[in-house]
């Protein structure tokens, strides 16, 4: 089997002209970035509001393993197939950080014959959307620090600036520096913190704002710092709100590439799932819902994270109703689950797997809360056994859900007819009544409360002296119906990344918590999670390198 690479690289891929005539988008309605990379433009966008709304398909996992899940495999691979069934489908999803692709994780074009494509651009430079986010953050703390410099006519506290810098890369050098050393004129002397750029609060608005106007109210509303009464002091107060937008005036434009099957995919936004809400761009979302009959979106890694937050947090603000939830397994995945080491996967153990499908059981039990139809599929490997395969079905099937095998990486859109059959079936003969898992004018404790126990399966929450104070505060100043954001372990339903299957008689520990005012979140860190990740020993960067012809290896 050819790599990731050159599957992609020896795709013949169509002008991302005729990709758009498939939803009915004609070329003035495109911003061209080459030949296969469009976005769509502010006019066309509003052109189709009145358009019907089309059915929206999410695709979720169990937690993530090293025996590997293949989420957006399966999401493209599902689009791909839908298609062939003759359905107008549209894929969203999100953009991929430099982080992970030269650290550890790798890229998020999908995989076999079921990526995104061009793979190498999606998953490097793209068409520049990370770089405005990095720049319009760093503007605004830039803008910030000369405040302070230039008399400090706000009385901002420097020791309450909450504002962190921030980078798309991987670089635990930089969680924790100094900044200001030198002359008088080089600025106050304090501590200060980078953030990897799909943890900043203006990825999360970029992905929930539904235009320039509603992107411009919520960047005036970022909390920056707290003045030495202890009131926020906020962007729109810096008077930085119209640059910041003007750096962001093309990146909020929904990105339309191609899959290797030619289906239409916008790929916009890429918050983080641990420590961010996970989602790709409401724009985006909205944008394939009026455009085909069905869109399929994901939300990053496992349910308990990706998934959680965008049934309580995404769907909540921009009224979006999902209509069907694909979850996401893999027999290697639920072995190792079931303590089987990642060396010996390859063998058939049903004891293992017996032990490790408490893991998919608890995510098929959260995601039948929303009250939404669950189709679970298995991402199929050819070391999968009969065996192995009818105890997951039967499993599934005993609990009320749909079960379909995907064989997408190996075949693309034919490898996913039998899923997709079974997710147009759904659609078409099941309704959803979707509901959120908690109303939004309980405390915010209740709310952390309620995510830790009903979803995670903990006993309780431990909140820090620290937090428990942030959340007095946050609920004072006023946001204490927001949503609340948990930044968490994806590996665990727990806060403990070695707690594998599912967990019991523990308690989730609440370090920090803080608001996305502009967002309209209130962020969680609970255990040892960071939002600024280091390296791996061997990261994927070693092996990345680019010929005299332009031609890039060792991405995949």
């Amino acid at each position: 089997m050819k790599s990731d690479i050159q599957i992609a690289q020896e795709a013949t891929l169509e002008p991302i002209v005729n990709v758009a005539k498939q939803l009915g988008i004609q070329e003035d309605d495109l911003e061209f970035y080459g030949k296969y990379k469009a976005k769509l433009s502010d006019e066309y966008l509003k052109s189709i509001e009145s358009n019907p709304t089309g059915k929206l398909v999410l695709v979720t996992a169990i937690n993530p393993t090293p025996a590997g899940e293949g989420k957006t495999t399966v999401s493209v691979g599902l689009s791909q197939a839908i298609s062939r069934l003759g359905r107008k489908v549209c894929l969203a999803l999100r953009e991929p950080s430099l982080g992970p692709c030269f650290g550890i994780k790798g890229g998020a074009a999908g995989g076999g014959y079921s990526q995104v494509v061009p793979m190498e651009d999606l998953n490097l430079h793209f068409t520049g959307d990370f770089h405005a986010i990095t720049s319009a953050n760093n503007l605004l703390a830039a803008m910030l620090d000369n405040h302070i410099q230039q008399g400090n006519q706000l009385g901002i506290d420097p020791r309450q600036v909450v504002w962190k810098r921030c980078l798309d890369m991987n670089d635990r050098a930089l969680r924790n520096i100094v900044i200001g050393l030198g002359a008088k004129a080089d600025g106050m002397v304090r501590e200060d913190h980078f953030i990897i750029t799909v943890a900043s609060e203006i990825m999360a608005i970029l992905c929930l704002a539904d235009d320039m106007d509603d992107l411009k109210r919520r960047l005036s509303k970022i909390i920056v710092a707290y003045n030495f009464s202890g009131d926020p002091v906020t962007a729109g107060d810096l008077k930085a709100v119209g640059a910041m937008a003007a750096l962001l005036k093309d990146a909020i434009k929904p990105n339309l590439i191609q899959t290797l099957e030619h289906t239409p995919a916008i790929v916009h936004g890429g918050p983080f799932a641990n420590i961010a809400h996970g989602c790709n761009s409401v724009r985006a979302t909205k944008a394939a819902l009026k455009m085909a009959d069905i869109t399929v979106t994901e939300a990053g890694f496992g349910a308990d994270l990706g998934a959680e937050k965008f049934l309580d947090i995404k769907c909540r603000m921009a009224g979006l109703k999902p209509d069907a939830i694909v979850l996401v397994a893999t027999v290697r995945a639920l072995k190792y689950n079931g303590g089987v080491p990642k060396s010996d996967l390859t063998n058939e153990n049903l004891d293992a797997l017996k032990r490790g499908i408490v893991n998919l059981e608890k995510h098929i039990e959260n995601l039948q809360k929303y009250n939404v139809p669950v189709v679970v599929t298995l991402n199929a490997f050819i070391t999968d056994t009969e065996a192995e395969t009818n105890y997951i079905k039967e499993f599934c099937e005993s609990r009320g859900c749909e079960f379909a095998l995907a064989k997408v990486w190996e075949k693309g859109g034919e490898g996913g007819l039998e899923l997709a059959q079974k997710v147009c079936d759904v659609l078409d003969n099941k309704k959803s009544n979707y509901t959120p898992l908690y109303p939004l004018n309980i405390s915010l404790e209740d709310k952390i409360n309620t995510i830790a126990k009903e979803i995670y399966g903990a006993d309780g929450v431990s909140f820090s002296p620290a937090a428990k104070k942030a959340l007095e505060k946050i609920t004072s100043m006023g946001m204490g119906d927001f949503p609340v954001c948990m930044a968490k372990t994806q590996y665990s339903l727990s806060d403990d990344q070695t707690k594998l299957g599912r967990p019991s008689d523990f308690t989730v520990n609440v370090r920090e918590v803080y608001a996305s005012a502009g967002a309209g979140f209130v962020v969680a860190i609970t255990g040892s999670i960071m939002t600024m990740p280091g390296l791996p020993k061997e990261p994927a960067a070693n092996n990345i390198d680019v010929d005299n012809d332009g031609v890039i290896t060792g991405l995949f």
